[in-house]
């Protein structure tokens, strides 16, 4: 499906009235990466449908897949149907996601973002622009999100306006893993970095919350000393935190971390185990 360009835009860089907070998981933005690298040759730019959950005052984008398009000075080229397609597949898999809106990347919104803006605007109600710098152009990947209002004049000539939307980045358990460890090919020459045992985890785990409580200690100390003015934010945040842990005789604690350990390195055993009589039964099936 083909659009022309044929009304103006404007984007409009303050927030206007009460605005949803658009909260963005790491697969959607791995994933607008990993298209962004496999373009065809000569795209500038690649597009995608972002899928999520709406409530009163948040946006989830918890997936997306890209878009073919092309596009040149006066008019874009979608393919439609195969959007069409690809997000019928989808709601086999994941039925309770729905199309939020669309990503594009790049750093500005253009005369044909309007264009396609306008299609995924009969595809849901006032959908989002998410736009990804995947050049760089900043020194890093700014992620921003809007949605868009008509304005002009009724009966005469109508724009399309952008206001930009707050963007927060949220995790589930299972996609934070996979975050930290793409966190520490930052300090490998080769970019790489296998996966840790269980019982490395555990350990680096508990030494990462030893050294946030080094931290908060050394914030109320220096606090109570008078070398820091207090924030009272940050005095509510250590409430909330002191009264979520529970109180447990400390012998009764110590009990309770020896049990896990226990089973921890009994499911390691057991698990080496296993995999070692694979790999006997291997060595003799091919005797």
């Amino acid at each position: 499906m083909r659009y022309t360009t044929s009304f103006p835009f404007l984007f409009l860089p303050q927030h206007v009235g009460v605005r949803p907070v658009v909260k963005v998981h790491p697969v959607v933005l791995a994933s607008i990466c990993d298209s962004y690298e496999r373009r065809n040759e000569g795209a500038s730019r690649v597009i995608g449908t972002l899928l999520g959950t709406i409530d009163k005052h948040s946006i989830e984008v918890t997936n997306c897949f890209s878009v073919p398009h092309n596009e040149s000075e006066d008019e874009v080229a979608v393919d439609m149907e195969f959007a069409k397609n690809m997000y019928e597949l989808h709601k086999r898999v994941s039925p309770t996601e729905v199309i939020i809106g669309w990503y594009a990347t790049g750093f500005d919104i253009t005369e044909h973002s309007v264009l396609i803006h306008e299609y995924y605007s009969r595809e849901a109600t006032n959908p989002i622009h998410l736009t990804a710098d995947t050049a760089l152009q900043s020194g890093k990947m700014n992620i921003r999100a809007y949605v868009s209002a008509q304005m002009g004049v009724p009966g005469k000539t109508v724009g399309v306006m952008f206001t930009p939307l707050t963007v927060k980045y949220i995790y589930y358990d299972t996609e934070r893993i996979g975050v930290d460890l793409l966190q520490r090919t930052r300090i490998t020459s080769s970019r790489t970095k296998g996966l840790t045992s269980d019982l490395s985890q555990v350990a680096g785990s508990a030494s990462r919350v030893q050294d946030m409580l080094a931290t908060v200690l050394s914030y109320i100390e220096d606090v109570l000393s008078g070398k820091v003015t207090a924030d009272n934010s940050v005095g509510r945040f250590l409430m909330d935190l002191v009264n979520k842990v529970p109180t447990i005789p400390t012998e009764d604690f110590e009990n309770m971390i020896n049990s896990n350990i226990n089973d921890l390195l009994m499911v390691t055993y057991l698990s080496n185990l296993t995999q070692a009589q694979i790999a006997l039964n291997e060595k003799l099936v091919l005797l």
